[in-house]
């Protein structure tokens, strides 16, 4: 970690909002980074009526440059992503969540692999931050390598909980889009990638991830995806995505009616409600951006 005198190489941006009870456990594990040498740390403050700002203040001693930046402005993770940008120091950027934690050797790894290649993913781990049972219902993102995207098929992506880019190639496109209210890190991958900057796995920059852990938070969560998924399948058509099949949606809606028993278990209900959510969230996806993709 550098002092704020020294020259700085990288910058850690992480979009923060009400996560007061999360936000001390990220902080501590970046104070506790091996291998790294020359970066900050930047927490976007997005709004936050909780501790959050007073959580960062606190890391100020044993992470010597921190800054907290307003990005009160706007609502959302990506206008948070891109003021942490505007404040940033370093030609490299990483960007990481409250809510998640890096291990020991994350900001080197990935400073790294950005140098060489100019834009990656970190490797999520899912056991650490979640039970067993919370851990089972959810897929398993970024465990082997990029998300592909299936339906329809199209360019790989990764959560914007593990990136790193050079900041040109973050100018070069504008940076995350702050009208997306949701999968902003899906589109920033893909814009990159269609203005010839290949996104490549890190295996070796491990992320331990948080999932949420109760029905409510998990439907909205999966609700919001599906409502942005259609949004995406929308933008993305004329840029090469394929079309859906007209029966591909109420096939899936037929599925999974038929595996609705998965709710009198409390190993499968949890994914099963998220993936109602999903698809509930993609017929209002449907009537508010007025393509058929349910």
């Amino acid at each position: 970690m550098s002092t704020l005198e020294d020259p700085v190489r990288v910058s850690v941006v992480i979009p923060a909002r009400n996560a007061a009870a999360t936000l001390g456990e990220q902080l501590q594990a970046l104070a506790e980074q091996r291998g790294a040498s020359a970066w900050e740390v930047l927490v976007a403050d997005n709004g936050s009526t909780d501790a959050t700002v007073q959580v960062a203040e606190s890391y100020r001693r044993r992470l010597p440059a921190l800054s907290v930046v307003d990005a009160s402005q706007r609502s959302g993770a990506a206008h948070a992503r891109n003021r942490g940008v505007e404040a940033a120091r370093g030609a490299v950027i990483l960007f990481c969540d409250a809510d998640d934690a890096v291990a020991d050797h994350w900001v080197a790894a990935m400073s790294h692999g950005v140098e060489e290649r100019g834009f990656v993913a970190s490797r999520f781990e899912v056991e650490r931050l979640n039970s067993p049972t919370v851990a089972a219902a959810h897929r398993h993102p970024q465990e082997t390598g990029l998300n592909p995207y299936t339906y329809p098929d199209f360019l790989p992506h990764a959560g914007g909980a593990g990136l790193g880019v050079r900041r040109t190639l973050h100018d070069e496109i504008g940076g995350f889009d702050e009208t997306r209210s949701a999968l902003e890190d899906t589109d920033y991958c893909w814009r990159l990638q269609l203005a010839g900057h290949p996104l490549s796995f890190a295996g070796d920059a491990v992320v331990h991830v948080r999932f949420k852990e109760d029905l409510g938070g998990d439907f909205r969560q999966l609700f919001s995806y599906g409502v942005n998924n259609v949004r995406i399948y929308r933008d993305y058509r004329s840029r090469g995505m394929k079309r859906l099949s007209p029966l591909a949606g109420p096939l899936r809606w037929a599925k999974l009616l038929l595996t609705a028993p998965k709710l009198l278990s409390s190993k499968t209900r949890a994914g099963w409600v998220g993936q109602l959510g999903w698809r509930l969230g993609r017929v209002v996806g449907c009537l508010r951006y007025l393509v058929w993709a349910p």
